[in-house]
């Protein structure tokens, strides 16, 4: 494949964040982005220079120009989006979360693979090469015995949560709230490093509608513990610190953003940054684009147990603070 087509549904901030990379990414290209909205729609095209709207996902399905589609829809759609672009003969890039359900993403993998398409999860973490650099230090921190990440980016959205209405990010219809959104990026550092925990538990601070606005994910393992902290209603001092008996590992920045690694031991101070460019969706894209020229769709099979990983955990802990959305069952 010379080139990545990819055609876009959803028209959020992350889609302006993602058609930036595309923009700089060679072999990489916009033809095309859906919208209910046509002048929302048309506004988004215009200003990347992407020449086709649809305001129907099956318009953008049937679009021959469209080899990849990139699902940015609310959270509730992601699934059926994903599933009608595979039925369509079409790769899908997939913002997380994939789906709210675990069974749901595995559905898609399963039928991905039946149609030897790709099918690839849009977290950035994975796909920086800082990430390389915290595996590789990991070690020298010896027996790791608490890992404390904390994201806290108050929402532009809140204001209006707070007022009566119901945003998409803040509804539990759409499968919204803090841990499906902030708190993810912390549960995914931690288990694509560590694995699967053994249990996790999530103790969240709730709205009155009953979508959680912030809270922390307690993850345990074999020996220690992952504290996850995140947060829609609150901005803070964003990091992530793993601590072992030997030393520690910081990363001053929320664990979707990885701008650099400091390692320190009892005999050294070192910081390490492989990121020249500080935009992390331009390494995601270029990362895509180099696993997809293998022309394997098996190339992104551990970043897919990954997240499946991280739905079970992220599913097992909601249901067991009492957040369900619809379509959970009893």
């Amino acid at each position: 494949m010379s080139e990545l087509r990819i055609g876009t549904i959803g028209t959020g901030p992350i889609v302006h964040w993602m058609l930036r990379a595309i923009s700089a990414t060679e072999g990489v290209r916009c033809t095309a982005v859906c919208s209910r909205a046509e002048a929302t729609g048309r506004a988004l095209a215009d200003e990347f220079g992407v020449a086709t709207v649809h305001a129907r996902p099956e318009g953008l399905l049937d679009d021959l120009d469209v080899d990849f589609v990139y699902v940015a829809s609310p959270n509730d759609l992601h699934f059926e989006h994903a599933r009608m672009a595979l039925e369509h003969g079409k790769h899908v890039i997939c913002e997380k979360p994939m789906t709210p359900r675990r069974s749901e993403a595995e559905a898609l993998v399963r039928l991905a693979k039946e149609k030897g398409l790709y099918l690839i999860d849009a977290v950035t973490t994975e796909y920086q090469p800082n990430f390389d650099v915290v595996r590789a230090q990991l070690p020298r921190l010896g027996r790791v015995k608490l890992v404390l990440a904390n994201f806290s980016q108050l929402s532009s959205r809140y204001g209006l949560l707070i007022a009566g209405e119901t945003p998409n990010v803040f509804s539990l219809a759409h499968a919204g709230g803090c841990l499906q959104d902030i708190t993810f990026y912390d549960a995914y550092f931690c288990i694509a490093l560590f694995g699967p925990p053994l249990d996790a538990e999530y103790l969240p601070n709730r709205h009155a509608s009953g979508v959680d606005t912030s809270g922390v994910l307690l993850l345990r393992y074999d020996g220690f513990v992952c504290s996850c902290a995140g947060a829609k209603d609150t901005w803070g001092d964003n990091f992530v610190q793993i601590e072992g008996e030997e030393g520690h590992l910081r990363i001053p920045e929320a664990p979707h953003a990885i701008p650099s690694v400091r390692v320190v031991t009892r005999s050294s101070d070192e910081t390490f940054d492989e990121q020249p460019d500080p935009d992390r969706y331009v390494y995601e894209m270029r990362a895509i684009r180099d696993l997809v020229a293998t022309g394997d769709p098996r190339a992104f099979d551990r970043q897919l147990q990954t997240s499946l990983d991280v739905l079970g955990t992220l599913e097992t802990a909601r249901l067991k603070a009492g957040i369900r959305f619809p379509g959970d069952g009893t």
